[in-house]
């Protein structure tokens, strides 16, 4: 059943006299790196600003604690572990939901709705009087910024090749950790706003915030693309050479374009899918505990003070940033995903094991380093691993939200990792951490070598018997479950 909108237009197609992923397309490769360049000037910079906001919007709660949030609104014991925790209770519910309504929506349009409502939404938690009027703001929070992320990646792949998408996810995706770094440096002098007409520096740090978010959805409304052959900054020309780059891929079809339950349904019951996303959950419960925590752990290495933890900060989100863009590029160019998890993965098992440690300020503060460098890569790259193994829309929409909703349990564990009343060494949340981090890695080591042999098998001819009396166009339309579909491993 298609459930695309009936009034959709879709231009006529040419059939192609190669099929994709093996020889590329006779085509002009200076107007494609053009074409290229073009999306990523009119597409990465809106997307970026929005995920920048929403992390930002999203763990800002973490800075405002270091300046009087909990006395203020009279907070005690695990209560601020609660409030964290809670936003992602309805990211979890919302996630899935949101992804398969991105198109009859139009993405312009939803992606503007979630961006501008939370961003007023995030605002409000700036003046709220009391421990259960936050709690609300954290629970609408998280209702309106659940589809941005697995909306994000799915926008993605409408407009680039599995050969480009880990990179641009990662010019998304590191927002986190520039979010982490801006966050240290917007708590840093938004903190001496302190007094100003009345109010507490924390609940200026929220409400400043919280403003960019609004401007921003409303921004992106004008700015993207519903798809691209409605992009208005491109030629006819070039809306014919997207075609070309989309059909030059194995299994997306015409028909693969659009949003078939019978592709949802498959989505659901494949578990290479819940493979990758009970993985993402072990990673993202470190980049929640990392994000949220990072202020409170550098705090209690010494005798800081709160401008000076802010500081400490952001050459670990420096750090992790960089790392992450380098290897995403790597990634895309070597078309490996798996190894960069495994190698990658480890350095945050290092870290941790050295926070646990009896060792000095110093060490502690230099495993912070170690973390942030693997955290991202283990972290982003997975998440342009798998849509890049879903060929079909409707499939591929399905995963990229299970994968992130299953991984946001993580916000969910992360906060209670973390109690008050373990401090200073925080022993429970590091080690609970360092195993997650552990399991993600064997997790991503057993899937690379289950779609190394599958590819193998494929490639030797064993699985063609599943195929025997199919046309090529039917083959095609099996999407990743065609004998002749390769990998990305």
């Amino acid at each position: 059943m298609d459930l695309d909108l009936p009034n959709e237009k879709r231009p006529e197609t040419h059939e192609l006299p190669f099929k994709p992923n093996s020889d590329p397309a006779q085509i002009d490769l200076v107007a494609e790196k053009k074409l290229v360049r073009k999306l990523d000037l009119y597409i990465i910079p809106i997307l970026m600003l929005l995920y920048l906001c929403s992390f930002l919007d999203r763990v800002n709660i973490g800075n405002a604690r270091l300046y009087g949030m909990e006395a203020d609104l009279g907070m005690k014991g695990n209560q601020y572990q609660t409030a964290v925790s809670l936003l992602f209770v309805p990211y979890i519910l919302f996630e899935v939901p949101s992804n398969l309504v991105l198109r009859r929506f139009t993405p312009s349009r939803w992606l503007a709705f979630l961006a501008a409502s939370w961003g007023i939404i995030a605002t409000l938690n700036g003046v709220v009087q009391s421990y259960s009027g936050l709690i609300v703001c954290r629970i609408f929070l998280g209702m309106v910024e659940a589809g941005l992320f697995p909306g994000l990646t799915l926008y993605l792949t409408l407009f680039y090749t599995k050969r480009e998408l880990a990179l641009r996810i990662s010019y998304i995706f590191v927002c986190a950790a520039l979010a982490g770094a801006c966050g240290g440096l917007l708590g840093y002098g938004i903190s001496f706003m302190d007094g100003v007409s009345g109010q507490r520096g924390w609940r200026w740090i929220m409400i400043i915030e919280g403003l960019p978010s609004f401007v921003a959805g409303i921004a992106s409304w004008f700015i993207l693309a519903d798809c691209p052959e409605s992009a208005y900054y491109l030629s006819e020309g070039e809306k014919q050479l997207m075609i070309i780059r989309r059909e030059r891929q194995f299994g997306q079809t015409q028909s693969a374009q659009k949003l078939h339950k019978q592709d949802v349904y498959l989505a659901l019951k494949d578990w290479k899918i819940y493979s990758f996303s009970v993985a993402q959950y072990g990673v993202d419960t470190m980049l929640y505990g990392y994000s949220t925590f990072l202020p409170t752990i550098i705090n209690n290495l010494g005798h800081w003070s709160p401008a000076e933890v802010q500081a400490l900060t952001i050459p670990c989100y420096c750090a992790g940033a960089i790392s992450y863009v380098v290897t995403a590029r790597i990634s895309d160019a070597q078309q490996k995903r798996g190894l960069y998890c495994a190698a990658f993965g480890i350095l945050p098992v290092i870290g941790y094991g050295l926070l646990i440690s009896d060792s000095s300020s110093g060490v502690h503060y230099f495993s912070c380093f170690l973390i942030a460098i693997g955290l991202y890569v283990v972290v982003g790259i997975p998440l342009a691993w798998l849509p890049s193994n879903q060929p079909r829309y409707g499939k591929r929409a399905t995963a990229t939200a299970l994968q992130v909703s299953i991984g946001n349990f993580g916000g969910v564990t992360a906060p209670y990792l973390y109690k008050t009343g373990d401090a200073p060494r925080f022993i429970r949340g590091h080690a609970t951490t360092l195993g997650l981090a552990t399991f993600a890695i064997v997790v991503y080591v057993f899937m690379l070598m289950f779609l190394s042999r599958e590819n193998r098998r494929r490639g030797e001819g064993k699985e063609d018997s599943r195929i025997a009396n199919m046309s090529d166009e039917e083959i095609e339309e099996l999407g990743d479950a065609s004998p002749r579909f390769v990998y990305t491993i």
